[in-house]
């Protein structure tokens, strides 16, 4: 493959680099570090894309969530300006609103509404805290959840609220761990349930309820929206006993008890949603879709600002754009770590030209062609850099897996970050070994005989 000429020049300069193990070592640092950087690097930046997509999978593509802000500061407002009317009504987040949407505005491809009471559960004894989620079966479309087992809501059931649910994945592992759960029954607060489906394990990392203030899905019992209203609560009406605590309340009969407490939180939040969910057509449609729904909103809870929207897969795009420019910065500091190695494999490999003169007119003299020195010279440039490539990949490696370990961000080393660093360190040092093989062959041997 190689001819003996070029094999006898690479064994010389084999020789060299050992012969000056230390200076080598030294030499190639600027190449270990950028290779280094260079890996480690690209595996964060494609952890953080990773984690961002999962999220983006989690939130659904192309949504908008809408929440109600549960406690109003609106009289303060107008105390600071002066105003002493009354407060304005808002009937808050509920069905009709729903509804207008549907109507109203186009381009949407989906509505999600959605009502979460904190509850538990019992089965054999067993009793575990969770939460009973009201929804649709288009809900499950929107996040991307599958079944596991069973099957999703019919419309009878979804019309006339009937008792059943499909539970997550953990409340199947804690009270059904060996036997199948669809058609058992489940009760759920003050009602037995029928599970008639279970989820498919959604991960979760702690990460990304924290960032997207979402829940554990699989700790969650679902069933149809109707049911919730029907069997469970609907803050959308006023009930007698809601009448009578309001009565006790005005007149400071149970203003001091814990009862009271607890109705005064309940009384704040009279949404009859707590989450409604709008996935459109297309991400383009996003924003102005966001700013028809203020409108619309605004107009029929009669300029009460009692509800929040925001675009989740937005939110992460910007924090994808913001983990980019981080990536570029750090790729430009690891590109400026090779040029910087690359130019000190020049500066060695020049002084080497001037301390191996006289090696270098002997072996002129001897019959060595030009070519055969410049060869000398680039395959000991190329060593180093190649060397100093693979000390690098490994330090990259465990750069990353240590980033991973003690630092908690997620991390992806590609055979794609390795193979380029790698081809980068190696033609850094052929592209700057060339200067100092051409010097060494343009040496006149008569002279370099006679150096000192």
């Amino acid at each position: 493959m190689f001819s003996p000429r070029v094999l006898a020049n690479l064994s010389i300069a084999i020789g060299a680099v050992i012969s000056n193990k230390v200076r080598s070592l030294l030499t190639a640092l600027g190449i270990i570090f950028g290779v280094a950087a260079v890996i480690a690097m690209l595996a964060i930046g494609n952890g953080a894309q990773r984690e961002i997509l999962d999220q983006i999978k989690l939130v659904g593509v192309n949504n908008i969530v809408i929440k109600p802000i549960i406690e109003q500061k609106e009289e303060k407002i107008e105390e600071q300006v002066g105003q002493k009317g009354k407060k304005k009504f808002s009937p808050g987040l509920t069905m009709r609103d729903v509804e207008n949407i549907k109507t109203t505005i186009p381009g949407i491809a989906s509505i999600s509404p959605e009502i979460i009471l904190d509850t538990y559960a019992v089965r054999n004894g067993l009793r575990r805290s969770a939460k009973l989620v009201g929804v649709e079966p288009i809900y499950f479309s929107i996040y991307n959840f599958s079944l596991q087992d069973g099957k999703s809501f019919t419309k009878d059931q979804e019309q006339w609220g009937a008792p059943v649910c499909i539970i997550g994945s953990s409340i199947k592992a804690k009270f059904f761990p060996t036997e199948n759960p669809v058609g058992k029954n489940i009760k759920v607060g003050q009602h037995w349930l029928t599970i008639v489906g279970v989820l498919r394990e959604r991960v979760v990392s702690q990460s990304s309820i924290s960032k997207l203030g979402i829940r554990d899905f699989n700790m969650d019992i679902y069933t149809p929206i109707q049911s919730v209203l029907i069997r469970y609560k609907n803050r959308d009406k006023i009930t007698g006993e809601q009448l009578r605590l309001e009565s006790m309340r005005s007149r400071g009969m149970i203003s001091s008890t814990n009862d009271a407490a607890q109705n005064e939180q309940e009384k704040k939040n009279y949404h009859q949603l707590d989450r409604l969910v709008i996935q459109v057509n297309e991400t383009n449609q996003l924003a102005p879709t966001a700013e028809i729904l203020s409108r619309l909103l605004q107009r029929r809870h009669y300029d009460v600002v009692d509800y929040e929207i925001e675009i989740p897969e937005m939110l992460l795009k910007q924090q994808q754009r913001t983990n980019d420019i981080f990536n570029y910065v750090l790729g430009a500091i690891a590109g400026i770590s090779l040029l910087v190695g690359g130019i000190g494999i020049m500066n060695i490999m020049l002084a080497s030209v001037l301390e191996r003169i006289k090696e270098i007119g002997l072996r002129l003299s001897i019959g060595a062609k030009k070519s055969d020195v410049i060869q000398q010279f680039l395959f000991e440039a190329m060593m180093i850099s190649v060397t100093g490539g693979i000390i690098g990949v490994a330090l990259g490696v465990t750069l990353a897996f240590l980033v991973s370990s003690f630092a908690g961000i997620p991390t992806i080393i590609s055979f794609t970050s390795i193979i380029l660093s790698f081809g980068v360190a190696a033609t850094v040092g052929l592209v700057f070994g060339i200067a100092p093989a051409r010097k060494a062959a343009s040496q006149d041997p008569i002279a370099s005989l006679r150096y000192e």
